[in-house]
């Protein structure tokens, strides 16, 4: 198996096995924490788990020479990946806002809407911007209820969470764009959105940190 030879393809790549890494260190910090609560540790490593293999299958789709047909095949787990992540990001922000009950309410019809959500981009040809539609709603309304957690003060790192969730939007719509920069290798829109989305990653996991030292949730 060849590496592509277009250099925004590896930069694109490289970044998003750097976000794999980045992940894999933050679920393990997270399933490693004592804790009362490990439901709600556990959906958490859910949400840096399934980042982290929406990346590794972003990082092969990326970096190597392959079929269409093979290609084609890598995104469809990629996109499931990605939609059911969003949903359980919303189950976690309903977590820490409603409770455990609440959440686990919720939690089959985010998985459901996840799954929908790979239908319609399936319908759609796998039109990308179906997934930025879907994320930028999802993740509006969780930034309203980490702000909200914020300024009540109930919940500890919940400033942290939605200065994340503002950074992670910020990389989808750039993302969106035809952004390019150089910095000593070449980098298109999806190899800078990798690059604030590892900031954002970095900022998120510090915040669910945080947030485990809460008594609430």
């Amino acid at each position: 198996m060849n590496f592509v030879s277009s250099p925004t393809e590896m930069t694109t790549s490289v970044t998003d096995a750097v976000l794999v890494i980045e992940c894999m260190v933050i679920t393990a910090s997270l399933w490693r924490l004592s804790g009362k609560d490990r439901w709600r540790q556990a959906l958490w490593c859910w949400v840096f788990g399934l980042m982290t293999l929406s990346s590794l299958l972003g990082a092969i789709a990326h970096g190597f020479e392959l079929s269409d047909f093979t290609r084609a095949v890598l995104w469809k787990p990629l996109y499931l990946s990605l939609g059911v992540l969003v949903a359980l990001f919303m189950v976690c922000a309903a977590n820490d806002w409603q409770g455990r009950i609440f959440a686990q309410r919720l939690a089959p019809w985010a998985i459901a809407v996840g799954a929908a959500f790979y239908g319609i981009t399936e319908l759609s040809g796998g039109a990308f911007a179906v997934f930025v539609a879907y994320e930028a709603a999802v993740m509006l309304s969780a930034l309203a209820i980490y702000f909200y957690l914020a300024v009540a003060r109930r919940l500890n790192g919940a400033g942290v969470i939605a200065a994340a969730i503002v950074v992670n939007l910020v990389a989808a719509g750039i993302q969106a764009s035809s952004a390019y920069i150089w910095i000593i290798f070449p980098f298109d829109h999806n190899g800078i959105f990798h690059l604030v989305q590892m900031a954002g990653t970095a900022m998120l996991g510090l915040g669910v940190h945080l947030s485990m030292r809460s008594n609430v949730g």
